[in-house]
């Protein structure tokens, strides 16, 4: 009898493993649906309530610079907001942050600059041009915004994008060291895919990705 109990076991042990894995997979999906939508809610509740107060500076973070032989409207609709706040006498200057795109070899900081002066912005522009992530736009651009003696700022960027930035603004004493208010841009992507664009499928694996790097 001993041969025929060996193949039910090997058996039950496949098994097992397979609802094992089911259920790590349910887990996965379910925590990464509870962080988008922690992300949808935090980007409506933004948009709902634009800034207000006074700053020394609009930083924007980068984006992909182009898309289809076009300027990326995703990037492009966030330095609008920012063009707006200056010309609504919120913001004295804007700074333009992201680096060199792997895509096409443009600096997203340079793309953004024209794409403001294109829309009649003639304040001054800072630029940080190296960063290529996240994280490193708020670091690298930390060093940009003292330089020029500010102590206010508004970070503009996508509604999806916000709750992570926030989180990383925390965790890094970003939003310690300046007072920092957040402009949620509702850009074309935005208005044309809202959540469904990026944030609910890319943005929750980017603060698990944060998280494993112990950024938060």
């Amino acid at each position: 009898m001993a041969p025929e109990r060996a193949p039910r076991r090997r058996r039950f042990t496949r098994a097992g493993t397979l609802w094992l894995l089911v259920a790590a997979v349910a887990l996965l999906l379910s925590g990464l649906g509870l962080i988008a939508s922690s992300i949808s809610r935090r980007a409506e509740s933004l948009l709902a309530d634009p800034p207000k107060r006074h700053a020394d500076a609009a930083l924007v973070l980068g984006n992909r610079a182009y898309r289809n032989g076009a300027p990326n409207p995703c990037l492009t609709g966030r330095v609008d907001t920012a063009v707006q706040l200056a010309q609504a006498g919120l913001v004295p200057r804007i700074v333009m942050s992201g680096g060199v795109d792997d895509e096409d070899g443009r600096i997203e900081a340079e793309v953004m600059d024209v794409h403001a002066r294109a829309r009649g912005y003639a304040g001054p522009v800072l630029r940080e041009s190296v960063s290529s992530s996240t994280h490193a736009n708020l670091a690298l651009s930390w060093t940009v915004l003292d330089a020029a003696g500010v102590k206010r700022v508004i970070v503009v960027s996508e509604p999806y994008h916000m709750w992570r930035v926030e989180r990383l603004a925390r965790a890094s004493g970003f939003d310690g060291h300046f007072d920092v208010q957040y402009a949620a841009a509702p850009t074309s992507c935005w208005r044309r895919w809202g959540m469904g664009f990026r944030g609910a499928l890319r943005e929750p694996l980017a603060v698990v990705n944060n998280a494993l790097h112990g950024q938060f």
